[in-house]
Order: C-alpha cells, then sequence, then structure tokens
C-alpha cells in the first residue's frame, strides 16, 4: 500500500486555515482546515482517518499548541502520524511565534518576507533573526525529534505585515509548499550548504 504524503503545518488559526484551503485548491491536495484550532482539539485518531478518506495527496495537516509549553495536543498529533507507517510526512512549515516558552526547533532553512531563502530563522513577522538555522515558535517542539527530511520556517501565515496576505496569493506560504512538493523531501537537506 501506497503511504499518504502529509505536509505539516504549525499553526491553525483562521488565518492559516484560509490560507492553506486556498492553497490546496491552487497547488493540489487535500487540507484538513476543518480539523485545525487554536489549539488543536482532535485527536490524533481522528486526524489520522482524515488523512486516510482524504481524496488527494498530500494532505495538509495543521496542528497548533497555542502556546502550551512542551507537548502539547498538536505536538501529540505530530508525534502519532510520525509514528503511523502508512503515512509519510514529506515536509513541515514551521511557522515562527514571539512565544515566552522559548520553544524552538533547528529548520533547514527559512523563506523571509520577501520571499528570498535564508540560513537565518526569521520572527513571526518574516523578518530575518541573528540566529543560524532555528526559530522559537509554539507548536515546533517535536519537529527537532523526528526524522521529517525538509523543515522550513516562515512568520505567521497569512500575515508578516500583508506580504502574506491572501489577495496576493499568499506567496510566502505557497513558496514554502512548492519547495517540498518539489524536492519531495529527498535533496533539503543539502541546501543549507547552498544558502551560506
Amino acid at each position: 500500500m501506497d503511504k499518504r504524503k502529509v505536509i505539516i503545518i504549525t499553526d491553525g488559526d483562521e488565518y492559516a486555515r484560509k490560507t492553506l484551503d486556498y492553497l490546496a485548491g491552487k497547488l493540489g491536495g487535500t487540507c484538513l482546515a476543518y480539523l485545525s484550532d487554536n489549539p488543536s482539539h482532535v485527536s490524533s485518531e481522528e486526524v489520522i482517518k482524515a488523512i486516510h478518506s482524504a481524496k488527494h495527496d498530500p494532505v495538509y495537516v495543521l496542528i497548533d499548541d497555542a502556546g502550551i509549553p512542551g507537548v502539547g495536543a498538536g505536538e501529540r498529533i505530530l508525534i502519532d502520524i510520525a509514528n503511523d507507517h502508512t503515512i509519510e510526512i514529506i515536509g513541515a512549515i514551521a511557522v515562527a511565534a514571539n512565544t515566552r516558552n522559548m520553544e524552538w526547533t533547528r529548520v533547514n532553512f527559512s523563506i523571509d518576507k520577501d520571499g528570498k531563502l535564508i540560513p537565518n530563522g526569521v520572527d513571526k513577522e518574516g523578518v530575518p533573526i541573528p540566529e543560524h538555522g532555528r526559530i522559537n515558535g509554539d507548536t515546533i517542539y517535536s519537529l527537532d525529534q523526528l526524522d521529517i527530511p525538509v523543515v522550513i520556517a516562515i512568520g505567521d501565515i497569512g500575515k508578516m505585515r500583508g506580504s502574506d496576505d491572501i489577495k496576493k496569493g499568499s506567496p510566502i506560504t505557497r513558496k514554502a509548499i512548492e519547495i517540498i512538493l518539489e524536492r519531495g523531501g529527498n535533496h533539503a537537506k543539502n541546501e543549507t550548504s547552498n544558502l551560506r
């Protein structure tokens, strides 16, 4: 049996839901926006069942801990998906946040608010930060512990002071998805050397 292909998005608010629904319609795939929330409330079993019922790959899964420290509800879903042998996570979009809990994850690279691929992290507005290859966020604690082929950091989906507005086609989030789809998660680990 072919594994279902999943892209994880670490944000589940209204902006993220509308943006991913819109981009799934443009780029293909199935967005499980109806199961997302801020924070996530559905069970892992519900999400996994929905992944297998989805009409088209990739399946976009939005998870959100809403600032809960450690492994919150959204990250529990992520871990359970990662441990399901019938599902393949081909990439993740790690959304930066001004979190007080200082959770962080390593990323392969970031896309800043101007659409540039950079080796540094970004903040919630999509502005580069001094730290190389890592970001702070609400729902990213477990990303660092899982074998996900490509993790791309971006600012707050659908926002970034208008840079990712859906009226503009959400170009930052779109670019992150396109990169994951192009590489299928296979070549991203070599990319950071090209960005330095």
